[in-house]
């Protein structure tokens, strides 16, 4: 049964194949999302390395994190971009997964994310989720849950203000545009925990800074863990 399935899996690969979302090159069979090369060079930031690195000081003097860490450097027109935008707008549920793990590889190294208890995905506003179909932080976050075994939780920050796009604006009015937009539910679940929030690109950190700001309502740490840094 195995080579059968082996076979129609190669027949498959032969007229729709798999290929490297930043090169475009084909994939082979063991090779996910991108080629190993590829995935090789993307610009790794130095965050597991230094508590005190580019993350971390976005959010001194505005939140008291535990730890804060991006695993890439975003670039313009670079490889992490070319992967962001599978991500958030291609439908790329299997890219979030894959950048997940990759997440997850990293932070299992690191002895400064030892203690985490939960996981919590940056909420999207209902009505935002639907119309994007889905919510690619929860996506990051099953990745990362993949290689840590840490659970997900989805219940406990909620998003109650449908806020417009964060893309174009700057520093001062991504802050005041997302403090007030998020709310808990079912706090009991994170009381004195150490949550590792998770989203896909930090820029200003406005989102990430109203997040932390009202999980730290309850007691217990908070750390956060992107995917890219911009």
């Amino acid at each position: 049964m195995k080579y059968v399935l082996s076979f129609l899996e190669d027949l498959i690969a032969l007229f729709y194949p798999n290929t490297c979302i930043i090169c475009r090159e084909n994939l082979l069979k063991e090779e996910e999302c991108t080629c190993t090369l590829c995935l090789y060079k993307i610009p790794k930031t130095d965050c597991f390395k230094h508590q005190e690195n580019s993350v971390s000081k976005l959010f001194w003097g505005r939140v008291q994190l535990q730890n804060a860490v991006a695993l890439y450097h975003f670039q313009k027109e670079g490889s992490v971009q070319k992967l962001i935008h599978e991500l958030k707008y291609e439908g790329g549920k299997r890219t979030g997964i894959f950048l997940g793990k990759q997440l997850g590889y990293a932070i299992k190294e690191s002895i400064s994310f030892s203690d985490i208890d939960c996981i919590i995905p940056i909420p999207l506003h209902p009505k935002k989720e639907k119309l994007r179909g889905y919510n690619q932080s929860k996506y990051i976050a099953k990745g990362v849950h993949e290689i840590l075994g840490i659970k997900v939780n989805t219940r406990s920050l909620i998003r109650t203000e449908n806020t417009d796009s964060q893309t174009r604006k700057k520093r001062f009015s991504r802050w005041e545009n997302m403090m007030n937009s998020f709310a808990l539910k079912r706090v009991k679940e994170i009381k004195n925990t150490h949550i590792l929030l998770i989203d896909d690109v930090v820029t200003t950190g406005a989102t990430l800074e109203a997040c932390a700001h009202k999980l730290l309502e309850i007691e217990g740490v908070v750390s956060i863990a992107t995917i890219a840094v911009a």
